[in-house]
């Protein structure tokens, strides 16, 4: 199981108005996400990056059945939870909490924003989709009342269908996400210096 653990970069949260939750990939560490703050538009954000227990945040694909990936999943979700409560009582609002991540990262970062839609500050998921076999739209509650979503992949991608991206998409979008999607033909499964300069564009500087 996950424990609450993260590294911290940018603006100390009690002076910083708007904090950014960087969520990292399968085998990599929360040092790997934050190497991209310098290029994203948060000079003035406070940046929190969760540690995975065991560089994962569940074992199996994220186009598994939930249950094969408890009680990781859940473990993992409840953490972004709690890193969001500390954030809160620095005194940052939900309008002002950002999220970010990439591949496994990004797969939780939409899971669990639409498992909790609010008008956030925005949300950035670089190759990722919601999770499970199928969509399991009864997890979905909220509204994101306009909040910015970007969400970038490869056509093909190895890990994540271009299919699924889609069907986030329409979900995100049916709950008032105003969401960009960018399909990149054969972009390979990295982060794109187009990808940057959209999420700088639409979701940093709004």
């Amino acid at each position: 199981m996950h424990t609450k653990e993260y590294i911290t970069a940018g603006k100390d949260l009690k002076l910083a108005k708007k904090a950014l939750i960087m969520l990292h990939g399968r085998g990599a560490q929360a040092s790997d996400i934050l190497s991209l703050a310098p290029h994203l538009q948060v000079n003035d954000y406070a940046l929190v990056a969760p540690q995975a227990t065991n560089y994962t945040w569940y074992p199996y694909s994220f186009m598994a059945n939930p249950n094969h990936n408890e009680p990781w999943l859940s473990s993992a979700l409840t953490v972004i939870g709690e890193v969001v409560k500390d954030i809160e009582a620095a005194g940052i609002a939900k309008e002002n909490i950002y999220f970010l991540g990439f591949s496994q990262g990004a797969c939780l970062t939409l899971e669990y924003v639409t498992r909790h839609a609010a008008k956030w500050g925005g949300v950035v998921a670089f190759t990722g989709g919601l999770i499970g076999d199928i969509l399991y739209k009864e997890n979905y509650t909220g509204d994101f009342a306009g909040t910015p979503v970007f969400i970038g992949t490869s056509n093909p991608d190895p890990h994540v269908p271009v299919e699924r991206v889609k069907a986030s998409t329409r979900v995100l979008e049916s709950m008032n996400a105003r969401v960009t999607e960018k399909i990149y033909t054969n972009m390979g499964h990295t982060v794109s210096k187009d990808e940057i300069d959209q999420v700088n564009k639409l979701v940093f500087t709004v």
